[in-house]
């Protein structure tokens, strides 16, 4: 059973609106020629020459559209022509930020009705294949980039991980052409693969959970007073995406707004103590933990972060929009 089936009136308003023949059907693929890229989006239609390439939102992200980008990056990389591929975002609601960052990336918005069903997960979980950014895989592979090389057991032991899963999790990446082995030492050879995998499979911004203005002007002012106030007041946080990378790497981090993650029961405290009128200072982005990440938390500068893992589990999250600083991190992980 195809998408069209289960949502009808969905696919007719995609007609409608895209301007499709008669003759467009919707495919059940995977989008990457690449059979060992398990990405899909939540529609593919072709409509003779032309592919459209279709996420469903009730509320369309940054994130959605980076993503977007991503794919539009890893067709790039597999050298297909790409003139006859529409990259669309079917969605409920669009901020005016939202549509002016689709028109600059050549996506297209279809504003859909409330009431129509969003189709089913469309991340490929065969067998075999196991979820990259578990909390036991991503120890795993995350170990593996501080070595650079070593085995399988070593992996196991260092991270006191069941040596089963380890073999599994490196056996799902050579599959995939992440990682490569030469006798008993595997390494990983493409990062950039494995980044992408991370975007699609745990999008940070998933974990989003409010956003308020603080009265600071400085990102690394605002996270000192921020972790000593809190520090004090025995409450569980951490900082996470471009405000700890910027810590481990000495990257210049964005200086408009501060990333923390805070159990729930704490963001009404954090709320009504640094909230200010809109248009005041900088942002504070707050995040909902998907996993323990307060366990293995560091102290630099003043400053409560994540782990170096968590860290760059987070910005590789962020896709596209944060490949730069990601990069760096992943470079810089060895030593950290």
């Amino acid at each position: 059973m195809t998408i069209s089936d289960n949502n009808p009136e969905l696919f007719e308003i995609l007609r409608a609106k895209l301007n499709l023949s008669d003759g467009a059907v919707v495919k059940e693929e995977q989008v990457l020629k690449d059979t060992s890229t398990l990405i899909r989006v939540d529609m593919v239609i072709e409509d003779g020459n032309n592919r459209y390439l279709v996420e469903v939102k009730s509320k369309a992200s940054i994130e959605t559209i980076a993503q977007l980008v991503l794919l539009k990056e890893l067709f790039r990389n597999e050298n297909q022509d790409i003139s006859g591929i529409f990259l669309v975002i079917a969605g409920n609601v669009f901020t005016p930020e939202i549509e002016k960052i689709a028109n600059q990336t050549n996506i297209i918005l279809v504003t859909i009705p409330r009431n129509i069903e969003q189709p089913a997960q469309k991340y490929d979980h065969s067998p075999g294949k196991i979820k990259v950014t578990s909390e036991k895989s991503w120890k795993v592979i995350t170990r593996l980039l501080a070595e650079k090389m070593t085995s399988i057991r070593q992996l196991s032991l260092l991270e006191n991980v069941s040596y089963g899963w380890a073999h599994a999790t490196i056996k799902s990446l050579l599959s995939q052409g992440v990682v490569t082995r030469k006798e008993n030492y595997v390494s990983i050879s493409d990062a950039n693969k494995l980044l992408n995998g991370v975007a699609w499979e745990r999008p940070f911004e998933n974990l989003f959970a409010d956003e308020i203005n603080i009265e600071y002007q400085d990102a690394f002012k605002a996270a000192s007073d921020i972790s000593h106030i809190l520090k004090n007041n025995g409450i569980k946080f951490a900082f996470t995406s471009y405000t700890a990378a910027g810590l481990y790497t000495g990257y210049a981090i964005r200086h408009d707004a501060v990333y923390l993650y805070l159990e729930k029961n704490e963001m009404d405290f954090f709320k009504n103590t640094f909230r200010v009128t809109e248009k005041q200072g900088i942002k504070a982005r707050i995040y909902a933990p998907d996993r323990d990440v307060f366990a293995d938390t560091r102290e630099k500068e003043g400053i409560m972060i994540v782990s170096p893992s968590q860290s760059l589990l987070d910005l590789a999250g962020l896709g596209y929009s944060g490949r730069d600083i990601t990069k760096a991190m992943v470079d810089k992980y060895a030593t950290l």
